[in-house]
């Protein structure tokens, strides 16, 4: 008759994590997100595990936990040969993966294809392309993009010329970057690299229940709606932020578009569809786009919203983007609260975010005329 593995009983310093509970429910719903910060060992196996493994769930009495894989085997178990922790694991290797073709990207002249890329980090250009898109939530072109955008950016806000921003973010010629200007920087690139010189923009304040208002606009549409306590400070910021642009005080047709801002925060929940004239990075405007998805009435936690653009362990990175939201109700960043219900900070004030909120739960959704 075999017998079954002797097992040392694990010692208290093996288990510095003293949070067990949050540690079980880990290990209960196989949370990826949680392998590499600890490994569970099983009693009646004599193996260990990573959080996320699918091998058959123990009874919890069996369980231990170590803070890594060196501490689970000298504690006398073994890795288990379905999750092997002692490996790295698929998800971290393909982070680590799609990490190289980011730089490679960073780093090229010129946009490398999808064959090349693939080949470079040894993966079929189909296999490659779901993996980078399911990491990071965008394709390769769309990351490139972005990175373009992000580098002549910088390299205008420091003081090069056009032509130098030009070749230095990858574009083949100055006729291909001009022919995207407008999408990459929001306005020309001379404007841009002047804080805005030559560009118009009206502006105008209001009173609201919530405090002052500022709403500012091109003449693709709204590019900043604040709120706060002080009108002129709220104006200066305006001012700071584009320096040198022609901004005037609005006429009657926008004041009515000043009105229809103010509507949303006194009676939130309408169907109104402002336009908009928003900038950021193709992950911000990711978020941007699915925070707009949540239904007046409801909320969705940061985490909630990285799944819903594929992208589950970044909900720091949305928590960042819906900071960055450059218009307060029109994208409803604040419908996004922590995992367990709670409010979290709002860039305009924690409790105009409560009030908007307990608005729009007690509020019928009203149909406005566009």
């Amino acid at each position: 008759m075999t017998r079954a593995p002797r097992i040392a009983k694990p010692k208290s310093k093996d288990v510095k994590l003293t949070d067990v509970n949050r540690l079980w429910a880990a290990v209960v719903a196989r949370d990826a997100t949680h392998d590499g910060r600890f490994v569970y060992s099983v009693a009646t196996t004599g193996v260990y595990c990573r959080p996320s493994c699918a091998s058959r769930l123990a009874r919890r009495e069996n369980v231990r936990f170590h803070d890594s894989c060196s501490m689970a085997e000298a504690a006398g178990f073994r890795a288990c040969q379905r999750c092997k922790p002692d490996q790295i694991s698929l998800q971290n290797g393909y982070a680590a993966k799609v990490t190289q073709a980011c730089r490679i990207i960073e780093t090229a002249m010129v946009m490398p294809t999808l064959a090349d890329l693939a080949a470079a980090i040894e993966m079929s250009p189909f296999h490659f392309h779901r993996i980078f898109k399911t990491t990071t939530g965008i394709t390769p072109k769309a990351y490139a993009t972005a990175h373009r955008r992000k580098v002549v950016r910088d390299q205008l806000s420091k003081g090069q010329s056009v032509t130098e921003a030009v070749y230095d973010s990858g574009f083949h010629s100055s006729g291909g970057f001009y022919a995207q200007s407008t999408d990459l920087l929001g306005m020309s690139p001379t404007a841009f690299r002047k804080c805005g010189a030559g560009m118009r923009m009206q502006f105008a304040l209001a009173h609201c229940s919530l405090g002052e208002i500022l709403v500012a606009a091109t003449g693709r549409g709204i590019c900043a709606i604040s709120m706060g306590d002080d009108a002129e400070a709220l104006r200066r910021d305006l001012h700071h932020r584009f320096s040198d642009a022609q901004i005037s005080s609005g006429d009657k047709s926008f004041n009515k578009l000043v009105a229809q801002v103010v509507a949303l925060v006194e009676r939130p929940g309408g169907n109104m569809d402002l336009p908009l004239d928003v900038r950021g990075t193709a992950f911000q405007q990711q978020v941007w786009a699915a925070l707009k998805k949540i239904r007046p009435g409801t909320t969705a936690s940061y985490s909630d919203v990285a799944k819903s653009i594929a992208q589950p362990s970044s909900a720091r990175a949305v928590a960042l983007a819906c900071g960055a939201n450059p218009v307060a109700v029109a994208i409803p960043c604040h419908r996004v609260v922590k995992s367990d219900g709670a409010l979290s900070g709002y860039r305009w004030g924690i409790e105009r975010k409560r009030a908007l909120l307990d608005r729009e739960a007690t509020s019928k959704p009203s149909r406005t005329k566009k």
